[in-house]
């Protein structure tokens, strides 16, 4: 599992886990998705660019991952996959593949944005780890 889902009072969150920076980031977009709706049947019809900039890893997760919630509400895509393909110490570029929204991809929780809020992001022996909680 890559994923799974934390419980808090006022919003819920996520811990992701991933064997490299780039797995991590890809499985934390996969869990954002997966609180938002249901992707399980979301095809890979369409690559949407991503790219943010930040100033050290969290500041990237935290911007990546506002950049899929603007993709699956803003722009109405049910996203199946994500694939980071560059990164830095500033900056990550990928895609996300999905399709637009239908009635097979059914809202589960409105997400108004990530949040600052006990954000972890750590590298181990073990690998990467982050604990994100979301705004909704």
């Amino acid at each position: 599992m890559s994923f799974e889902v934390l419980e808090h009072t006022a919003d819920i969150g996520f811990r992701a886990w991933g064997d490299s920076w780039q797995q991590l980031v890809e499985n934390a977009s996969l869990a954002l998705v997966s609180i938002y709706l249901d992707n399980t049947d979301a095809e890979p019809r369409e690559s949407f660019a991503i790219t943010v900039n930040g100033e050290d890893r969290e500041s990237l997760l935290v911007n990546w991952l506002n950049e899929i919630v603007y993709l699956v509400d803003g722009l109405s895509i049910a996203i199946g996959s994500v694939v980071v393909d560059d990164f830095g110490e500033s900056h990550l570029k990928g895609r996300a593949l999905g399709e637009p929204r239908s009635e097979r991809h059914p809202t589960r929780l409105i997400v108004k944005g990530v949040t600052w809020h006990q954000l972890r992001v750590e590298q181990g022996n073990q690998g990467w780890c982050c604990e994100v909680y979301l705004d909704v």
